[in-house]
């Protein structure tokens, strides 16, 4: 897991290809007004990496379930307001409240987080496989980027 300034994000571009091919489309778009929806911006293989803005309902911390991927990396970018978001690593996860679904690459799981992070306007959080993450934590509604990087 990554919590950077969107400014320093450059530094994790050698991480890989495509995860260097999302943070330079940030860096690029990051004062766009964005309208929801989803954008391809590049691919990996077969898969495509894939900018979806977001408005969520924030929900209570209680109530966040962890997530985590597979095939994918998420970059989470709050656009309204600071987004708080669970985490723990995978492997340290006991209770799964959702077996993996290969279609939708995501599994759920009942554990409680053990970290919260608090992403600001300006950061992003960037979460690997190995990294389980409960976003959406708060109250109200929430506007975001989530950047979907095939591995």
């Amino acid at each position: 897991m990554i919590l950077c300034s969107i400014n320093d994000a450059d530094i994790y571009s050698a991480i890989s290809p495509a995860l260097k091919t999302a943070i330079d489309w940030l860096l690029t778009h990051r004062n766009d007004a964005f309208e929801k929806g989803s954008t391809v911006i590049g691919s990996v293989g077969n898969e495509d990496i894939v900018v979806k803005c977001e408005e969520p309902a924030m929900i209570p911390r209680e109530k966040a379930a962890l997530e985590a991927h597979r095939r994918f990396i998420d970059i989470h970018v709050p656009l309204k307001g600071t987004e708080t978001i669970g985490w723990a690593p995978v492997q340290s996860l006991k209770h799964v409240r959702e077996p993996y679904d290969d279609k939708r690459d995501i599994m759920f799981f009942g554990d409680a987080a053990h970290s919260l992070l608090h992403v600001k306007l300006g950061q992003m959080a960037v979460f690997f496989p190995s990294d389980a993450h409960a976003p959406n934590i708060g109250l109200g509604n929430h506007r975001k980027l989530c950047i979907k990087i095939p591995v």
